[in-house]
């Protein structure tokens, strides 16, 4: 969970760097970004998606800690059955004509294939610049034995909760679908690059296990 936070926000910040002012947290839940911006010198917006509910908590939470909220922060509460990500977005103050950068963590699995598409159609439907982090979950046919019984296990859990998972893929597929719509500088990062990236020389043993859970970014090239 810290390290796709740690990738997101090092892909945000390569955005940033190009231009991008506008960060969308889809299924943001308790994320922390917008309370320690630190681009807020430089203009940039953040935009909090959530279910209504989810959304009121979290607010709640903010307000018995005296976290203050930061004017540039805006609240995006979305229902999916009553609107859409656009609609509930432009509510707010968001601006389509303009390059965004979303990250989308531990959300994907939950979703069916049409609400993962959907959302990526509007991110591809952003300006140049824009784009997006997300997690996902690997197809269980891909996994060895013991990462099957690691998934298996997991996947008990969040189904107990209410919340099963739906949606998995393959990496390459999932890779020449993106790059099929129009999506750029596609990058995957598995378990194993997770680790040589962010933890190489740890001396605490720290680092992502198993192999079901990928990182992914994508960027919107220019129009043709």
């Amino acid at each position: 969970m810290a390290v796709r936070s740690r990738y997101a926000e090092d892909r945000l910040a390569a955005a940033v760097a190009q231009g991008v002012r506008q960060y969308v947290v889809l299924g943001v839940g308790l994320d922390t970004f917008a309370y320690r911006n630190p681009y807020l010198g430089i203009g940039l917006r953040v935009f909090e998606v959530d279910h209504p509910a989810t959304q009121a908590w979290k607010r709640e939470l903010l307000g018995a800690a005296g976290i203050a909220i930061p004017p540039e922060l805006a609240f995006a509460p979305v229902d999916c059955e009553r609107q859409t990500l656009r609609d509930g977005l432009q509510s707010v103050g968001f601006n389509v004509g303009e390059a965004a950068f979303f990250s989308w963590l531990g959300v994907t699995p939950y979703l069916t294939r049409a609400a993962f598409l959907a959302t990526l159609d509007f991110v591809l439907s952003m300006p140049a610049l824009s784009g997006v982090v997300f997690d996902y979950a690997v197809a269980r046919s891909s996994l060895n034995s013991l990462e099957q019984l690691a998934l298996d296990a997991l996947s008990r859990r969040v189904a107990a909760a209410g919340e099963p998972f739906r949606l998995f893929f393959d990496p390459l597929d999932l890779a020449h679908e993106l790059e099929g719509k129009g999506f750029q500088s596609v990058e995957d990062l598995a378990p194993g690059e997770i680790n040589s990236r962010y933890f190489s020389g740890r001396t605490d043993g720290l680092r992502v296990g198993g192999g079901f859970a990928h990182l992914l970014s994508a960027r919107v090239g220019p129009r043709a």
